[in-house]
């Protein structure tokens, strides 16, 4: 979200020596792997090896991908990575994954459809459910909320195989109150919190999306007041001011109120 930016970027290379040095020290036994915004195709893949590789170490192991590609803006969708990584995330990644979180522009990326009505959505998700992950949050679209203009709707879809073999599917609904400001880190949010609340209920997908977005907007409101305090009396805040209030919400992100509840649909 600034204008200015210094450093280095991992190249795979770089990421398979580092995997090297904690496979020689074994200490490669994960529980979780979390991955998301990364602009490299190779870099990608490398992830995907070493994925396939923890979940020999540990077959329990839960990939979680944030597929970060792009996003909508006032209704167009477009890729703010490049776009070789398409095929990499919807051939390569997406089928080893657990627990995917595309916002709605993402989703119909993999899956080549558009989204217009909520029925498509849940098409949409089972889909992705296809391709391998058998828990698919649509973290964000700009389909209509029930409760009206100023709400956002995310959708969640967990697929279980039960002992006889038979799936079992739960799709809920969560609307939010939308919060007017553009922020960065959300989704690098959303997809952290998720991994935390699917791992304290691995059951009840309802429950740790009701948590989830129930904390981000604690972390929302207590970022906008306080850019807002910043800024002054009628100044738009700025990417420093905006920058999400995490350490200043730790209880919240600890033990969220539910302010936001999930609809079983």
């Amino acid at each position: 979200g600034y204008a200015h930016w210094k450093g280095q970027v991992l190249n795979s290379d770089e990421l398979h020596e580092l995997y090297e040095g904690l496979k020689l020290n074994k200490v490669n036994r994960y529980d979780y792997v979390l991955t998301g915004y990364t602009r490299d195709t190779s870099f990608l893949a490398m992830v995907v090896d070493i994925v396939q590789e923890l979940k020999q170490q540990n077959s329990n192991l839960v990939y979680v991908c944030d597929p970060v590609m792009g996003d909508k803006w006032n209704g167009e969708g477009s890729m703010y990575v490049p776009k070789d990584l398409l095929p990499v995330y919807r051939d390569k990644v997406v089928p080893v994954a657990d627990i995917i979180t595309p916002n709605q522009f993402e989703a119909e990326l993999l899956t080549g459809r558009k989204i217009h009505t909520e029925k498509e959505a849940l098409e949409v998700m089972d889909m992705l459910h296809a391709m391998g992950p058998e828990t698919v949050v649509i973290t964000s679209s700009d389909l209509q909320a029930p409760l009206g203009n100023d709400y956002l709707i995310a959708l969640g879809s967990h697929r279980k195989t039960k002992a006889d073999g038979t799936k079992v599917t739960q799709r809920i609904r969560v609307e939010s109150p939308k919060v007017d400001a553009v922020f960065v880190g959300t989704g690098d949010l959303f997809a952290a919190m998720l991994l935390a609340w699917t791992h304290k209920h691995p059951n009840n997908l309802k429950v740790a999306c009701e948590k989830t977005v129930s904390a981000m907007q604690h972390v929302l409101q207590r970022t906008i007041k306080s850019a807002k305090a910043q800024a002054g009396e009628g100044n738009k805040p700025n990417s420093a001011q905006l920058e999400l209030r995490m350490v200043q919400s730790k209880k919240d992100i600890e033990n969220p109120e539910i302010i936001v509840k999930a609809t079983v649909l």
